[in-house]
């Protein structure tokens, strides 16, 4: 009976995981504006509903290195030209690039994407229910992150439970055996409950979205559509803006981000 033995923490990993994808889906749907409120996001909205705080301070040095505000080499360096911002946001690239006016990109992302203004924009973002508030954001994408783990887990489980020769157990001596089908039927039950939670998280919840609320979403997906079928600046940064620096045209522009940093998956 040892596969008893690896069965209870099989089950017991896949019903934490699932339930704490259930409560994640829960308290994500209730993060919802009201229907037919009007919100037309603003290109810093839409980065930070797409990527957060990282792929706000993206957009603002793609933005202003189009505008020859700034220079971004491809060596990683950006260069001050226009010292005067347009908003709090652009003051903080400046002034995370220093008084020098010349600094490694990698810094001034970091920076930038951890000043008062970007936290500004995340909490008002919150309060119009577009954005996931900081304690909701281990949600569902890390839930799903968490029931692909305890399916791995419960399959390996049963792995070791189907191989481990009967004879090598303490105690298995003259003992009756369970026949090996019985032992992977029982860990086939929890292994169905955790693809079953992932096969409906696909279809409900699907894109999982770290940043995002369910009503966020809908916005961005609205954006995405209409900066698809534009040609001019706002569509691209728009398209910058929910996509990353991997939408950058210019190869020159995107090399400058090759050093990434922390922010290396955004």
């Amino acid at each position: 009976m040892f596969w008893v033995l690896l069965l209870l923490p099989a089950w017991v990993v896949a019903g934490v995981a699932c339930t704490r994808l259930c409560l994640a889906a829960v308290r994500a749907a209730a993060v919802d504006t009201a229907p037919g409120r009007a919100h037309e996001l603003t290109l810093y909205e839409a980065a930070f509903l797409s990527g957060g705080p990282a792929r706000v301070a993206d957009l603002t040095l793609v933005s202003m290195a189009r505008q020859r505000r700034l220079l971004l080499a491809r060596t990683g360096w950006a260069t001050v030209v226009d010292p005067r911002g347009r908003d709090d946001i652009e003051r903080s690239v400046i002034g995370a690039i220093g008084p020098d006016g010349q600094s490694r990109i990698a810094p001034v992302r970091t920076a930038t994407a951890a000043a008062d203004p970007v936290r500004g924009l995340a909490d008002r973002l919150v309060r119009a229910g577009l954005a996931v508030p900081d304690g909701g954001r281990t949600t569902v994408a890390s839930g799903i992150r968490q029931v692909r783990l305890a399916a791995a887990v419960v399959l390996a489980l049963g792995v070791v439970a189907l191989l481990t020769p009967p004879g090598l157990l303490p105690g298995a001596a003259g003992a009756a055996h369970t026949p090996r089908p019985l032992i992977a039927l029982w860990f086939a039950l929890p292994l169905t409950l955790t693809l079953s939670c992932l096969v409906i998280a696909r279809i409900e919840a699907h894109p999982y979205s770290r940043w995002a609320s369910p009503a966020g979403q809908r916005l961005l997906g609205a954006l995405a559509r209409h900066s698809a079928r534009g040609i001019d600046d706002r569509s691209y940064l728009a398209t910058v803006a929910v996509r990353g620096v991997r939408a950058v045209g210019e190869p020159d522009l995107r090399a400058a981000f090759a050093d990434r940093g922390q922010y290396a998956r955004d």
